[in-house]
């Protein structure tokens, strides 16, 4: 079973420990996915985008290649090959203004390209698009909000779930969504917190 674990955080993954001030709960929960994935003998991968310097903006250069079904970034390129390597993908990140951090967006805009992640069936009945990221078996969406999660959920009506499940991966092809919500973590104590971090490491390591 190969992992690819892609975490979204300026502090990047070297903030996973609890450190006053240097800390993220979202590197502590990718940490705790990486050490699970890796007790039941899967094969991690880990893309830390803000410690890659990623650049999520759409260049000239990018979309002129993106039409051409090329790729301009080798960053970009690398993304894709092992993207396309991985039996599960698990993303990891903060929710902000309600939805995910800049980077992750420009990871699904730069790096699920036609040609490379799907490709697109002239005059098909139904959904046009056709999955090529046949080793994939599922994705996981994991957040870290300050939002209550009824709130998030019923309110704002999960605009998280409907931009990576419904509007790219579902759309895509890609089986198997889930979404994991660490909500109002603010207001959680040490204890609660270590309890979520233990239920993350136990759900990675039962990964099929």
């Amino acid at each position: 079973m190969r992992t690819l674990v892609v975490l979204d955080h300026p502090y990047t993954l070297t903030s996973s420990a609890d450190v006053e001030h240097q800390r993220s709960f979202s590197a502590a929960v990718a940490d705790a996915a990486i050490r699970g994935a890796r007790s039941a003998g899967h094969e991690v991968d880990v893309i830390d985008l803000a410690a890659d310097g990623f650049n999520p903006a759409m260049t000239a250069d990018d979309l002129r290649a993106w039409r051409l079904q090329q790729v301009a970034d080798p960053v970009v390129a690398g993304y894709q090959r092992r993207v396309l390597a991985a039996n599960h993908l698990a993303f990891v990140f903060p929710i902000w203004w309600e939805a995910m951090p800049a980077a992750t967006k420009g990871f699904l805009d730069k790096v699920l390209t036609k040609g490379i992640a799907y490709e697109e069936i002239e005059g098909a009945r139904g959904n046009p698009f056709r999955n090529l990221m046949t080793e994939l078996r599922g994705v996981s969406v994991q957040t870290v909000m300050t939002t209550p999660h009824p709130v998030y959920r019923w309110w704002f009506g999960d605009p998280v779930t409907k931009i990576m499940f419904r509007g790219t991966f579902g759309k895509i092809g890609v089986k198997n969504l889930r979404w994991h919500n660490y909500a109002n973590v603010t207001a959680a104590g040490n204890e609660r917190r270590a309890a979520l971090l233990t239920s993350t490491e136990q759900r990675f390591a039962q990964l099929a």
